[in-house]
């Protein structure tokens, strides 16, 4: 009798275990994920900018899609260029050249990224449509490629002239520093 109750007094310890157990486990759990929410909206707070939007506001570092006003689009583009050639040793005269052909480059394909929303706009209204127009999509879709290889010959014409402006070595260098950011696809 007394055996009979000192084996079910340990199933029953037995049978509490595995629920303490659970318990202990759902609780650390639960520890965990209040670290990590708290964790992840402190690194929010610790990057949000106006308006929650990130460090460099709506749309990043790069401002969005919005138009741009002339002095904003110079600033930038003066900024990218020196971040670019931060590490290769250019005269201020090679600086100014790059940023140049930068700039002129930006302006010749404002009409391009217009035409593009423009198109853009309409292909949304075509699938809000009550019938689909094949046809009309289509045509977008090859006006919208054709604006794409333009801004692509524009931007190789860019970079080629850029090119030109420093020396081989700084080229190498330049490249060496692209490669070392990001690293070519395997």
């Amino acid at each position: 009798m007394e055996e009979s109750r000192l084996s079910e007094a340990g199933a029953q310890v037995l049978s509490i275990a595995p629920r303490a157990g659970r318990r202990r486990a759902l609780a650390g759990l639960a520890a965990v994920g209040v670290a990590a929410i708290g964790s992840a909206s402190m690194q929010r707070e610790a990057y949000a900018g106006p308006m929650g939007f990130g460090p460099h506001g709506p749309g990043g570092w790069h401002g969005g899609m919005g138009p741009m006003d002339p002095a904003t689009r110079t600033k930038r583009i003066d900024a990218m260029v020196a971040f670019m050639l931060a590490d290769v040793d250019v005269s201020a005269e090679q600086r100014e050249r790059i940023a140049a052909i930068a700039r002129s480059a930006a302006t010749d394909m404002d009409s391009n990224r217009e035409q593009h929303r423009k198109l853009r706009r309409e292909s949304m209204e075509l699938f809000a449509a009550p019938k689909i127009d094949r046809a009309r999509l289509e045509s977008l879709r090859i006006e919208q490629m054709k604006l794409r290889d333009s801004t692509s010959r524009r931007m190789l014409t860019a970079m080629i002239e850029g090119a030109e402006v420093l020396t081989p070595e700084q080229r190498a260098k330049l490249v060496e520093r692209r490669q070392r950011r990001m690293p070519p696809p395997r």
